[in-house]
């Protein structure tokens, strides 16, 4: 009973595939695919039978664009430190770098609203011409919570990240109890492999995680970060000095809970790489 389908069963099976064999496919483009067959419709019937068929429409992540060397590293990385044991997790120290931003978070928004009314205030992100400044941070965490949180002053090279770690690095892990024989992570970044810098963790016996090129969703501080932006945001801070206060008392309000959680995440970290062949995972 009722009005014939506009679309049949397997017109509408035509259009999956076309979907699982281009993510990336228009709705202009499937609705193409459909005239060719012989089944004309509206972008709006596309779409619904798209929807019944567990098909939605979202933004694409952005994600570090990889070659073949690059997945394969991720590939051997993933199999050799799977098979770590916790303890061995849990000495890992991990670090990054972020910039924060004074105002606001950069990234969309979205609100509940009536037609007509987008312009209305209570309904619009507020921006500023040319930006209010921003701050650069290092910080570093491991099983037992959140290490120190530092704004770097001026442009980063290798000197200044010696410095950082010289005053920072071993501080964090007394504090943390990881003892002598913790495994410091850090990206592949050219400050950070500086001949100077080599020296620096030599002369320190500090261990080194070796860690894969462009693989940023390996590293849990990503999720601190994130975190740390979203509750530094709600405070609202009026000027810089004030914002890089609020960021050091939000990092060490992250409960020991959180950062347990994150670093128990790697060995499925680990597994996805494995899963997608050495792709960005979903981390």
């Amino acid at each position: 009973a009722g009005r014939p389908a506009k679309l049949s069963y397997r017109g509408r099976r035509a259009l999956v595939r076309e979907v699982k064999k281009n993510s990336k496919i228009t709705v202009a483009e499937l609705q193409r695919c459909s005239r060719e067959m012989g089944e004309s419709c509206r972008k709006s019937t596309i779409t619904a039978a798209l929807h019944q068929s567990g098909l939605y429409g979202r933004v694409a992540r952005r994600k570090p664009l990889l070659s073949t060397r690059h997945m394969k590293a991720h590939m051997e990385f993933a199999k050799k430190h799977l098979k770590g044991s916790k303890m061995v997790r849990n000495k890992i120290l991990w670090s990054d770098e972020t910039k924060m931003e004074h105002f606001g978070l950069n990234s969309k928004r979205y609100v509940w609203r009536k037609p007509g009314t987008a312009h209305h205030l209570s309904n619009t992100v507020p921006t500023v011409k040319h930006g209010s400044g921003s701050i650069m941070l290092w910080g570093c965490f491991s099983a037992a919570g959140t290490g120190r949180l530092v704004a770097i002053e001026g442009k980063m090279n290798g000197a200044k990240y010696r410095d950082i770690l010289d005053e920072n690095l071993l501080q964090s892990a007394q504090d943390l109890r990881l003892g002598q024989r913790f495994t410091f992570q850090q990206d592949n970044d050219p400050k950070h492999t500086a001949k100077i810098m080599k020296e620096w963790l030599h002369n320190n016996s500090v261990t080194v995680l070796e860690w894969p090129s462009l693989s940023p969703d390996l590293n849990p501080i990503e999720h601190l970060w994130r975190d740390l932006k979203m509750a530094v945001h709600l405070r609202l801070p009026s000027n810089l000095t004030e914002l890089e206060r609020i960021c050091k008392e939000e990092w060490q309000r992250i409960p020991k809970s959180r950062c347990e959680r994150l670093v128990a995440s790697f060995p499925k970290r680990l597994m996805a790489v494995l899963d997608q062949k050495g792709a960005s995972t979903k981390y």
